[in-house]
């Protein structure tokens, strides 16, 4: 099933997720997640998907490695979407590994090659790891905020 965004769920029609969290839930995470908890939570699914196809890779079940090589495809066109180059000095790098992990995420679905897919994981769990740690310096309180 092909998604049409990575906040999209191919489980609308159900109440609950194949993981038994109810949808209604999952939806009110998202709709109240602050931009950092979004963020994190992008990476935290980028990195399911890439797991999941690589064990469908190796257990050549290809039509389900090639669904969730899409939908790793999907939440990195979002991501980097969301870049803005005057904002941030590191965004043109970060947009450079972006256009790397879809030109590999690509050519892992077309190659049927799980390697190419362990590749973008190692990638893609080392940029998850930086932003959560990023997210959680962040929600620190500051030291003026502790003094208060």
């Amino acid at each position: 099933m092909a998604y049409t965004s990575p906040f999209s769920s191919p489980y609308a029609a159900s109440s609950a997720t194949p993981s038994g969290v109810p949808l209604a839930y999952l939806q009110s995470s998202v709709a109240t997640a602050s931009p950092s908890k979004l963020l994190v939570m992008l990476y935290e699914r980028l990195v399911l998907d890439c797991r999941r196809a690589v064990a469908a890779q190796q257990a050549g079940d290809h039509p389900v490695a090639h669904n969730n090589l899409l939908h790793a495809q999907d939440i990195v066109v979002e991501l980097q979407s969301s870049l803005r180059p005057g904002v941030w000095e590191g965004s043109e790098a970060l947009n450079s590994i972006y256009s790397h992990l879809m030109v590999q995420l690509m050519q892992a679905n077309v190659k049927r090659d799980a390697t190419i897919t362990l590749q973008c994981l190692d990638i893609v769990v080392g940029l998850a790891d930086a932003w959560r740690e990023a997210a959680a310096e962040a929600a620190r309180p500051t030291d003026t905020a502790r003094s208060a």
